[in-house]
């Protein structure tokens, strides 16, 4: 019977979480319950879910409005409905195309009207709702011949008096206004919350009609969807078997290129990966991969493909990474193996020149409607919160800001800040707003709208309405598409060195600048201001203390950086282990062996895995359950606790001293949040070098680039002064010679 339910996902109107909205469900014994936010499916998944375990029917659907008018509540009879709601939001969201206040075109849908706005004529899909407070108004002459086409509305926005006083607080944030001056229109009745169904159900005792169109419209309401099927594209060519034979050709044609023709252990490599991928029918998603890395180097962008997906040789091998796997032992199980069952995650940068052309060749080769942003949901966060409600209540801005920056014990007590300070500890965690994930693409086999609608946010590409997690767990992963200055800063230097020398230079060829003597001299003593990751302070330090002259070091030295490794002591204790290799002792027999390249010392994601399976004794799948949380993949606190306990219980099985248990898993936590995976090391250190190649031998050009392309850690005055000290002239803009970018003729500089 309640068939018009709001979680917070209706955003500033909303109280309850999706997991509060039924476990209130399971308190009042309600065995079908309706999710219906406003103008959004963002939480109709994880709805369906919590439903599901606890024996709940799920009905979904969205509520209506338009500039907060209530328009109509529409409930998805079926598979199809949802995605017909979908598509009437996003022509509203996205084309500017108007809501019809009534008789939408909807075949699969059920809609019900509120009192206020009944059509002049219903379609037998079409309802009109009403409530217990307004049954004294059917003795309405224009009323009564509605009644056969009555349901019961009885909303649910809110489950306790104080969550009403935090609806109408979040009604006046949205509206900008105070909170005393919101009108009735504003929010909502102050009886939409559960209510025992027996005495709902008594309400409307003399009108059994109603009760009966109400026991209809939910039998026939059924939302059944398959969580197990993939979502994404299914093929590159017209079928699963083309689509292997063509990645294999590619394979095959790349090693040729890569390899000699008798390394053998690239061949076995190769094709065992190529195994692997088309079992798990994942050649599509390469073969788009590589399908937009070729766009890109036929426009002449640069591209950077990093993260995990380095781990494969069939990537180094098409083009879609420059990282040899063989050379840094980066092992293809980390990237892909027979026990994962959601697509891989390839990480693809150009730099922020390029980006929107790959994005716009994506959108109008696989079709708009069926790619999309990845949404996020912006919260309430902290100090923004109380200024937010602080503003409701009518605080001057000195006080509301004294709330927000400084704990309640610091500040005058009265009951208007003690409700300020009350109300928004409640607020915390709410979404507050959407927006578009940084670089997350979707791209679908069935039309996008099957399973969101999309919105247009200012950037100008459309957005699902879910994150990138309720994406993964409904069958669609992302493709990520980003990009970064450093990309610009090599791209413009070679094109500048080209129209200003006439030189050609292959960047893109590794061989070129890696391991390259010169620049081995420039790393080992930190002279890397401007170089891509490694400009910084703390990493020019860190590289003279490692006194970094290689390729490899320099892979570890962009892992040790983060601050999760730095926070640990792990840091330190691998620059003292790599200085000084014959003065210290491994842990255990286990470090030795899986660890000895990085001198027993945990470095790289892979290499906290190695000691959670060897050392732990625990199962790959409990590592993946680690390896996830550690990249951010993962949201399940408690299955992090389960592992972290069946960790000790196996290190007890296995005999190793409980203080030695405790000291290796603090290592572990330490990488909760900042490890690298080492294949995205490796890709930063390519470009690392790439940069650094530039700055050795062609110093002004260089740093005319990166004054172009923003510059990176520093100000503009250190690029500039970096130019002067390798022997640039600087001038001032010249109307003769200066262009629309800052540029160089020999040695002499000229800014804008």
């Amino acid at each position: 019977m309640f068939l018009n339910c709001h979680s917070y996902h209706s955003l500033r109107y909303g109280t309850i979480s999706i997991k509060e909205l039924v476990k209130q469900a399971v308190h009042f014994n309600i065995k079908t319950l309706a999710l219906t936010d406003i103008n959004t499916i963002t939480g109709i998944y994880d709805f369906y879910k919590l439903c599901q375990d606890h024996n709940i029917k799920p009905i979904v659907g969205v509520e209506i409005r338009v500039q907060d008018e209530l328009y109509y509540i529409c409930l998805s009879r079926n598979q199809r409905s949802i995605g017909e709601i979908n598509r009437l939001l996003t022509a509203f969201n996205c084309e500017g195309i108007e809501i019809p206040k009534a008789n939408p075109d909807f075949t699969d849908t059920f809609v019900i009207y509120p009192l206020e706005n009944i059509p002049e004529q219903l379609a037998d899909h079409e309802f009109i709702g009403i409530r217990k407070d307004q049954l004294n108004l059917l003795i309405q002459p224009e009323l009564k011949p509605f009644i056969h086409k009555m349901v019961i509305l009885h909303p649910v926005t809110f489950t306790t008096p104080e969550e009403y006083e935090l609806h109408k607080i979040v009604r006046a944030i949205d509206h900008n206004t105070l909170i005393s001056k919101l009108t009735e229109a504003d929010y909502c009745k102050d009886n939409e919350m559960f209510t025992d169904k027996k005495e709902l159900l008594a309400q409307f005792y003399h009108e059994s009609q109603i009760i009966e169109n109400t026991k209809y419209m939910v039998n026939s309401c059924h939302f059944d969807f398959d969580f197990s099927t993939p979502k994404n594209k299914k093929h590159f060519t017209d079928s699963r078997e083309n689509d292997f034979e063509l990645l294999k050709k590619l394979a095959y044609e790349g090693l040729s290129k890569r390899y000699s023709d008798d390394n053998l252990q690239a061949k076995a490599r190769v094709d065992k990966e190529l195994g692997v991928i088309d079992q798990l029918n994942f050649c599509a998603y390469f073969l788009i991969t590589w399908d937009i890395i070729q766009y890109s180097n036929r426009m002449g962008f640069m591209h950077v493909g990093r993260g995990s997906g380095a781990n494969s040789i069939v990537s180094y091998c098409i083009g879609i990474t420059d990282i040899c796997p063989l050379e840094l032992d980066l092992y293809f199980e980390r990237f892909l193996n027979l026990n994962r069952k959601t697509p891989p995650d390839f990480d693809i940068d150009w730099s922020w020149q390029t980006r929107d052309i790959i994005l716009e060749y994506i959108f109008e080769k696989y079709g708009k409607d069926h790619v999309a942003f990845c949404g996020t949901n912006v919260e309430f966060k902290y100090r923004s919160i109380f200024r937010e409600v602080g503003k409701v209540f009518g605080l001057p801005k000195e006080e509301f800001d004294t709330l927000a920056t400084k704990p309640i014990q610091e500040h005058d007590i009265n009951s208007v800040s003690r409700q300020v300070y009350y109300y928004g500890k409640l607020l915390e965690k709410f979404p507050n707003q959407r927006s578009m994930h940084s670089c997350g693409i979707l791209i679908s086999e069935e039309p996008i709208t099957n399973y969101s609608a999309l919105e247009m946010p200012s950037k100008g590409f459309p957005i699902v309405q879910f994150d990138m997690y309720t994406a993964e767990e409904i069958g669609l992963e992302k493709f990520d598409i980003l990009s970064q200055r450093g990309l610009g800063t090599i791209d413009d230097t070679v094109k500048l060195i080209n129209e200003k020398r006439g030189i050609d230079i292959d960047i893109q060829d590794t061989s070129l600048s890696k391991d390259e003597a010169r620049c081995n001299k420039f790393l080992s003593s930190g002279k890397t201001i401007s170089c891509f990751y490694i400009e910084s302070p703390a990493m020019r330090g860190l590289l003279r203390r490692l006194k970094c002259d290689n390729y490899k070091v320099l892979v570890a030295a962009s892992s040790i950086i983060r601050p999760g490794v730095a926070q640990s002591g792990m840091m330190r204790e691998y620059i003292f282990r790599h200085n000084h290799p014959t003065k210290f002792e491994y842990f255990h027999e286990v470090f030795e062996k899986e660890l000895g390249e990085t001198y027993g010392i945990m470095v790289y994601q892979e290499d906290v895995i190695k000691i959670v399976l060897h050392f732990g004794g625990l199962s790959a799948p409990d590592g993946d359950v680690l390896r996830r949380a550690m990249s951010g993949k993962g949201r399940s606190l408690s299955a992090l606790q389960k592992v972290k306990d069946n960790f000790f219980e196996s290190c007890k099985k296995l005999g190793h001293p409980e203080q030695l248990s405790m000291e290796v898993y603090r290592q572990i936590e330490s990488f909760a949040v900042y490890s690298f995976c080492k294949a995205h090391s490796a890709s930063y250190a390519v470009e690392s070098y790439q940069s650094l190649y530039l700055k050795v031998y062609y110093p002004i050009e260089f740093m005319v680039s990166a004054i172009n392309n923003g510059g990176g850690f520093y100000r503009t005055e250190v690029y500039i002064n970096e130019a002067r000290m390798s022997g640039a002239a600087i001038h001032n803009p010249c109307v003769n010679l200066s262009e629309y970018q800052t540029t160089v003729y020999g040695s002499d500089v000229y800014l804008t």
